[in-house]
């Protein structure tokens, strides 16, 4: 059984926007749910919030009508909580679940820490629902993500 929280982002110890030193958006929060001891976190963002530099050190394209999507998962070891490498897939698309497009994830790492990104068209104010399977633990079914997200396209 999973549960959904949001935690504020200068709490996680992973995730890619740490790991792309973004600690200027602080203020946005980041979900996670709980899958026994492991937190799988998600968030979405408009590309346009990434630093040039970072953006391009990454491979990523900055534009107001793209937004980047950053799955981590952590495990809850006693009080700690450790990385772990989970493949992801899923899809974007409308709320009703028509006009699903796949998400390309790939992988980015920075010493310990794993995230898997994909960049993907923003809807201008439409509610956009996310359907994610995350590998948390290989000899285990992927837990099944979902979320809606509305994105504005600043013009």
């Amino acid at each position: 059984m999973s549960s959904h929280r949001i935690l504020p982002l200068r709490h996680l110890a992973a995730g890619l926007l740490l790991t792309l030193g973004l600690l200027s958006l602080s203020a946005h929060a980041q979900q996670y749910e709980q899958v026994g001891d492991y937190q799988i976190h998600y968030s979405a963002v408009s590309t346009d919030f990434l630093p040039a530099a970072v953006a391009e050190a990454h491979g990523i394209q900055r534009s107001p009508a793209m937004a980047l999507l950053n799955v981590s998962v952590l495990q809850e070891v006693g009080s700690e909580l450790r990385p772990v490498n989970a493949p992801v897939s899923g899809t974007v698309g409308e709320l009703k679940g028509q006009n699903r497009t796949p998400l390309e994830f790939r992988t980015l790492r920075e010493g310990d820490t794993q995230s898997q990104v994909a960049v993907f068209r923003i809807r201008d104010d439409e509610p956009m629902r996310f359907d994610l399977e995350v590998r948390y633990d290989r000899n285990r079914e992927p837990a099944e993500v979902g979320f809606v997200q509305r994105f504005h396209i600043d013009r």
